[in-house]
């Protein structure tokens, strides 16, 4: 007896994606999780597959030859700043960013680590402000409430003096945002672009695919990167506490990579620059901070920024602190973690105590609490507030801050952007304001936490199957 026809359609199609999953050699508990998916809820499989499984790694933002032009154009202008030597028991880590990211490591950057979001936005509509010849920005948010509305007026005004500007916003992020909201933008001159456009929501391959990066280049010569987007959250804080976020206001050398990170995107969109090259002035030393920018994503060969957290953990010797609103990270890295913690080195995790929205991601934090206590991995959860902040400090001598999360979107799947710093100065303040934190967190004590309730265990498992789509 035959199949009807609409069954053998599926069946094909079923077959066809496992093959595709197969020849992609992939790992293969991830491939025999999707095989039996696929086979045995196959309609919710094709469904899954096409927002989560789908394998973007063979895909560029922009051809490897414009990629190449912008980044000699930083080679060109800051020769004179490209780092050959580093400081001792970074070198592997700095090769690894040049060789896998195109990562120059520029010296002479003045960093300053902001982490009142209020104290950011000051000082970004001050350098606003004083723009002469473009604004460029891109954020994950850009909502529509009395903090989106006060950046957009003031991009107004520059655009109405001939300064050029662009803004990228990610669409999938902004479904919520009035789409009247940007076409005001774009009838006062701005040039306004989402980084993709999601036609229909949850049923886009791209719709798992966020640009999460946040990214300001005023005048080719100060640059803004980190956690916070724009919206009146990030300014007020949420009704049980504040909202607490990592920022940099970045000014010299490394501005110009800054500026690539952006362009990129910008092509991505379409988006034409008829004069790219005025973008990138030189920018003489104006500090003493070693700067790498690194960007990653769903169309990262190499995952780069996991294999970076990675080496920078296994390369510490006294301490490790990292903060996260999340902590889901893939088993290689907990593994580094643990053998860190392991072989003495003092490793702090701090994530939020509550979810900003949703109760799966905080759970599926907790589930990983015990694999970290069991190896003496220390674990915080900030009770002030919500915790946002994307930080990792390393022996005094290293520091990244960015976008970044511990988790599956933040390696994989969504775009991301990181400066790794190599500053004792730096790394310092970022370890002093970790132990500021650590006053308004409370400690995961193992004894308590081996006692909390079956049902919080429940929870935990529950959400961590559904960790990698959070």
């Amino acid at each position: 007896m035959f199949l009807p026809f609409k069954h053998v359609v599926i069946v094909i199609i079923i077959l066809g994606i496992i093959l595709v999953i197969i020849s992609e050699n992939r790992n293969p508990v991830k491939t025999i999780a999707w095989c039996l998916v696929l086979t045995f809820m196959p309609i919710l499989g094709i469904i899954l597959y096409i927002l989560f499984g789908m394998d973007n790694r063979h895909r560029r933002l922009i051809k490897d030859d414009e990629l190449n032009c912008l980044k000699n154009l930083t080679a060109e202008v800051q020769q004179k700043e490209i780092v050959t030597v580093l400081p001792h028991g970074h070198e592997s880590l700095s090769k690894m960013l040049v060789k896998a990211n195109k990562a120059f490591p520029l010296s002479g950057n003045n960093v300053q680590i902001i982490t009142d979001f209020n104290s950011m936005s000051d000082q970004l509509l001050k350098d606003i402000a004083a723009a002469k010849h473009h604004i460029n920005m891109l954020f994950f948010k850009f909502e529509d409430d009395a903090v989106g509305r006060k950046i957009a007026d003031a991009l107004k005004e520059k655009a109405k003096e001939g300064v050029q500007v662009r803004l990228i916003y990610d669409d999938a992020g902004n479904m919520m945002v009035p789409r009247r909201f940007y076409k005001k933008l774009k009838d006062n001159a701005i040039q306004v672009r989402p980084f993709i456009r999601i036609f229909l929501p949850l049923l886009s391959r791209d719709y798992n695919c966020r640009n999460h990066r946040k990214v300001v280049v005023i005048d080719g010569r100060i640059g803004y990167m980190g956690g916070m987007n724009i919206a009146q959250r990030y300014a007020e804080g949420l009704k049980w506490g504040i909202w607490r976020d990592t920022h940099l206001r970045i000014t010299g050398p490394a501005v110009s990579e800054l500026q690539t990170s952006f362009l990129t995107d910008w092509r991505f969109t379409k988006g034409d620059v008829p004069d790219f090259e005025s973008m990138y002035p030189y920018n003489p030393p104006c500090g003493n901070t070693v700067m790498q920018v690194v960007t990653g994503g769903a169309m990262d060969r190499w995952n780069i920024m996991m294999q970076a957290y990675m080496t920078a953990i296994a390369g510490s010797r006294r301490y490790a602190y990292i903060q996260s609103p999340y902590f889901i990270p893939p088993e290689p890295l907990m593994r580094v973690l643990q053998n860190a913690a392991l072989s003495g080195v003092d490793v702090r995790v701090m994530i939020p105590y509550r979810g900003d929205k949703g109760i799966l991601p905080p759970w599926a934090s907790r589930s990983n609490i015990t694999d970290a206590l069991a190896a003496g991995i220390k674990v915080y959860l900030y009770k002030k507030g919500y915790l946002h902040a994307k930080t990792l400090v390393i022996d005094d001598s290293f520091v990244t801050i960015g976008s970044t999360n511990i988790d599956f979107r933040g390696f994989e799947q969504d775009f991301e952007i990181n400066a790794f710093m190599y500053d004792d100065v730096m790394a310092r303040q970022q370890h002093e304001i970790f132990l500021q934190d650590q006053q308004d967190c409370e400690q995961v004590i193992p004894e308590q936490w081996a006692e909390r309730p079956r049902m919080d265990r429940v929870k935990e498992s529950l959400a961590r199957i559904f960790s990698q789509v959070l």
